[in-house]
């Protein structure tokens, strides 16, 4: 498809040379921060897509998260690097330092490096972002998105909704009627999808969702033990937590142990993701299995098919989850 608008043709409209034009697409720190601005607002509004050169991309990829640092993010680095390694690309780690996008500084320097593309894990681009790796036809993936990036955006996640509803089903089964749950943060999709699957369960079991029994966490283990404790402490305690996440099921586990309760008998808890941490605490866990190196795979897979120009079968993919069952749940004898 032809170009609806020439480097030239921007540079004229934007009041700068060509050469300015080619460092702001080439992400040169040496451009005045208003001339940048109006440069790239040209370049979104006209759509404008690098033409493809003989120059090829350094044969490496960007791994942002929102976060480094536990097993979950290991397991997904491991899928990225099993891909890249054989495919004989590097793989440069970066992180957001808990935000939900990466810092400007991280774009420009994606533009300067000109990678094959970019893999964002519980992470995502804002409008201006995209446009700026769209421009210059860097691909990008998006694993477990934060919010919805919509129908046009490659993304690879699992079957979040369908996990809550099966840990949730298990516990009704066992004979629970008190089941909490501690999600993660509210503006995170995946978190919502998962506590959204838990109120199903009870209500297709006839069960109330009882606000108090509804706590929201961070993923973490710190915010696991404190919103525990807080269900643990109520005048009507849950018998079973529902544990968005592996590690909030270990600050559950620590919570329970300071209160003197004892996994499974007081309390069973179950968990999600499944990491490997599940099956070396005692009890061993039981959780939601997401297939969290799978899922890095397809997403390396993913951009290195459009970094080469196919078009995929699919740009949103969301893999099946299992319920593995351990010991740390059992039925309620109340």
């Amino acid at each position: 498809m032809a170009q609806r608008v020439t480097i030239a043709e921007i540079a004229e409209q934007a009041g700068v040379s060509v050469p300015t034009v080619s460092k702001v697409l080439n992400g040169r720190a040496d451009v005045a921060e208003e001339t940048r601005a109006r440069v790239e607002r040209l370049i979104r509004e006209h759509g404008y897509r690098r033409r493809a050169s003989g120059t090829p991309a350094s044969p490496m990829i960007d791994l942002v998260f929102s976060q480094l640092g536990g097993e979950w993010a290991i397991e997904l680095i491991r899928g990225v690097e099993e891909v890249a390694r054989a495919e004989g690309v590097e793989v440069v780690l970066s992180e957001c330092g808990g935000a939900w996008r990466p810092r400007q500084e991280w774009i420009e320097s994606v533009l300067n490096r000109r990678p094959l593309g970019a893999i964002l894990v519980f992470s995502d681009l804002d409008a201006d972002q995209r446009a700026q790796l769209e421009a210059r036809r860097i691909p990008f993936v998006v694993v477990d998105p934060v919010g919805d990036v919509g129908p046009d955006v490659p993304a690879i996640g699992s079957a979040n909704w369908n996990g809550g509803r099966l840990a949730t089903q298990h516990l009704t089964a066992l004979g629970h009627t008190r089941i909490a749950v501690i999600g993660g943060p509210d503006d995170v999709l995946c978190s919502r999808q998962r506590v959204d699957g838990y109120t199903d369960a009870l209500r297709s079991s006839g069960l109330t969702v009882d606000p108090a029994l509804v706590r929201t966490g961070d993923f973490s283990v710190t915010g696991g033990h404190r919103e525990a404790l807080a269900l643990l402490r109520l005048p009507d305690p849950p018998t079973a937590i529902f544990a968005a996440s592996d590690l909030t099921a270990l600050g559950v586990y620590q919570a329970a142990r300071e209160l003197t309760l004892e996994i499974p008998r007081d309390l069973s808890v179950v968990g999600y993701d499944d990491l490997p941490v599940a099956q070396h605490v005692g009890p061993t866990l039981t959780t939601v299995h997401q297939p969290l190196h799978h899922m890095a795979e397809l997403a390396t897979r993913l951009v290195l098919d459009l970094s080469r120009g196919a078009t995929p079968t699919a740009l949103r993919l969301d893999l099946a989850v299992s319920l593995q069952v351990r010991q740390s749940t059992t039925k309620h004898k109340g």
